[in-house]
């Protein structure tokens, strides 16, 4: 069943329901399952993207290239000066997550692998620095849930076909939406801009993955997704609206990604990974590796 977002948040106002049951009974009316399976999925993954968070903590480990893997570590011995303890917990979270993937760690892909810190880094953040229980987390990825498919059915979540963009944008406006019901589920407005907000700050976002790993720049990119998530968050709950509704936001990305030239999506063929120092990175890296072979 065809329903835009906007529609699903309508439908959890008008009938004073809440709108990760709205979200739900959407899911059963688009697959035929019963909507408790999306319920139960939702909260079985904030506990993997827990486990994978402490998991990394407890045994991180560089990238394969030995590119990434301790920015999350420096980011938590730093006393932050500018953020708050908020946003900038969800920074680490974020940089962790997304250096447990370059290295190989088990992780939940929202929406991608290459996005995989930015909804963990806002939601774990909410729940280390404001108590929120992890059935409220659920349901608050349950709703970013519908968020990203949307954009999905609207243009893409793939870096390969649309971009960066589509990648971490799309985790940012998930990210946003889901701060948002975490915290004020029944702010239907903020529910409808947050994510338009988030997305139209990231497009034209493209893919230039250095040496085609995703570490760089794709890591922290990751943990700018995070603060630009809890801004729009908190934007749209100061009642600030976004001009253009977020589906038709979605269908622009969809337009850009269209016509983003091939070496711009994931093809590690134009943006940072031809610069002289990237090419210098894999150079090495690749020398390296035939001295082992």
């Amino acid at each position: 069943m065809i329903m835009k977002f906007e529609d699903l948040v309508k439908a959890a106002r008008d009938s004073k329901t809440p709108l990760h049951k709205v979200v739900s009974d959407w899911y059963m009316m688009s697959t035929g399952n019963d909507p408790k399976v999306a319920e139960d999925t939702a909260k079985e993954l904030i506990g993997e993207m827990m486990s994978s968070y402490h998991s990394r903590l407890e045994k991180p480990e560089k990238s394969l290239t030995g590119w990434v893997g301790d920015n999350d570590e420096k980011a938590r011995n730093h006393a932050p000066e500018f953020l708050s303890p908020l946003v900038y917990s969800g920074v680490g979270v974020a940089l962790s997550m997304s250096e447990h993937n370059a290295s190989m760690g088990k992780i939940v892909a929202c929406p991608t692998a290459g996005a995989c810190g930015v909804v963990p880094g806002a939601l774990l953040s909410l729940h280390f620095n404001r108590n929120i229980d992890l059935e409220t987390l659920g349901n608050a990825l349950l709703v970013s849930g519908a968020v990203g498919e949307r954009i999905r059915k609207r243009a893409s979540i793939s870096g390969a076909v649309s971009g960066c963009q589509a990648e971490i944008g799309t985790a940012t406006a998930m990210a946003s939406v889901a701060i948002v019901y975490a915290t004020h589920p029944e702010e239907y407005s903020a529910l409808e801009n947050a994510p338009a907000l988030a997305l139209k700050s990231l497009m034209g976002l493209v893919c230039d993955p250095v040496g085609g790993f995703v570490e760089i720049p794709c890591v922290k990119r990751n943990a700018f997704g995070v603060s630009i998530a809890f801004t729009a968050a908190e934007l749209a709950l100061a009642g600030i609206k976004s001009a253009i509704p977020f589906e038709e936001v979605a269908d622009s990305l969809g337009r850009v990604g269209r016509r983003l030239p091939e070496e711009l999506k994931e093809t590690a063929r134009g943006g940072i990974a031809i610069t002289p120092t990237a090419k210098k990175m894999v150079a090495d890296f690749l020398s390296g590796v035939d001295r082992k072979v």
